[in-house]
């Protein structure tokens, strides 16, 4: 096995399939083996390269490769698919994955630590936790106007449901009023574990110096900064805040042909939670700079007179995320400017 110049894996709940092919290409053996046997491989292999597609679990084993020896390289699926032969099978994605990851010009997906995927992790649970609440307020909004009892959408407005529902004149049926309070009871106790999660998120905004620093952009607050901090790999792996955005899907995509530009909508492609935090938070900065009347910073004030809001806000959350890519290498000075003139903003510090 000391011949295997690329280990190509191929990976799944039970049975992974694995590739190995030497440095000229060849395939030496392409086999399936048992999730207890692929670690006793992977210590029993001569150092390689072990080439992983990035999915669920790619990580985990990116990190166990590494503890071995070998250099992980994690392969987007995207960049993995045309290299497949024809029928698709586990045998032909191993091969594809093997031959993706000899191209000289692949690019690779950072293997992520188990403390960056615990930030993750709470990320995540926060924003199910949301989900799952607003899941069940819109249920009970939807029940109870089946009998006449209609309220504005959001959290806040459950008070005028709770109070009708404890009404004893409202008609309702016993059952409507008993399902009511298990409603309410689990809308109850989600948005306390909401609140403890945010809190967690919001003090470690403020002990973390990365997050600190994050949170000193006007539109990006705990929440925002904990999903950076997250999702996002090393920020020195970007050549500059505009590759960093291109990898948020934050740029005009394009369909240019014969010397002739032709870009259209933002790409989407990339990191979808950063990408929806920043653009919620550029809304609010506009929402505020609106409200005020007009803003200092002359590049943000002409860019919300003359766009939607919407399409005004996709642009300041692209520069948000050049400021997001520089915030590791400055100092915790206070807020800083948005726009693309030496003039403070003068927007409210931290808005998500």
């Amino acid at each position: 096995m000391s011949e295997i110049s690329i280990l190509a894996i191929d990976l799944a709940k039970g049975s992974f399939q694995v590739c190995g092919v030497r440095a000229d290409g060849a395939v030496v053996f392409n086999r399936s083996v048992s999730r207890p046997r692929l670690y006793q491989f992977l210590a029993e292999q001569a150092h390689c390269v072990v080439a992983i597609e990035a999915c669920a679990t790619s990580h985990h084993w990116g990190r166990i490769s590494q503890s071995h020896g070998h250099e992980a390289r994690l392969i987007p699926a995207a960049y993995v698919k045309p290299f497949v032969k024809r029928q698709k099978n586990d045998r032909a994605d191993a091969e594809a994955i093997a031959e993706a990851a000899s191209r000289p010009s692949m690019r690779f997906v950072a293997v992520k630590s188990a403390e960056k995927q615990g930030r993750a992790v709470a990320f995540r649970t926060h924003q199910c936790f949301v989900r799952q609440r607003t899941q069940l307020i819109n249920a009970f909004r939807g029940h109870l106007a089946e009998f006449g009892l209609v309220a504005p959408k959001g959290p806040a407005s459950l008070k005028l449901l709770e109070q009708a529902l404890a009404q004893p004149g409202v008609d309702l049926p016993a059952p409507v009023r008993e399902m009511g309070v298990l409603y309410l009871d689990q809308i109850s106790r989600l948005t306390e574990l909401i609140e403890q999660l945010a809190d967690e998120l919001e003090c470690a905004s403020k002990t973390d110096d990365e997050l600190r620093r994050l949170c000193t952009v006007p539109g990006i607050g705990p929440v925002t900064a904990s999903a950076i901090a997250a999702f996002a790999p090393d920020l020195s792996t970007f050549d500059s805040g505009r590759n960093f955005g291109a990898w948020l899907g934050l740029v005009p995509r394009q369909r240019s042909t014969g010397g002739n530009a032709r870009l259209g909508t933002v790409s989407k492609m990339g990191q979808c939670d950063i990408r929806k935090l920043l653009i919620v938070g550029a809304m609010s900065v506009i929402r505020w700079v609106v409200r005020k009347g007009g803003s200092s910073n002359r590049w943000l004030a002409a860019l919300v007179a003359r766009k939607p809001r919407m399409v005004a806000a996709v642009a300041l959350a692209n520069t948000l995320s050049g400021h997001a890519y520089g915030m590791p290498c400055r100092a915790v000075d206070g807020p800083h400017d948005l726009g693309h003139d030496n003039e403070t903003g003068g927007l409210p510090n931290g808005v998500t």
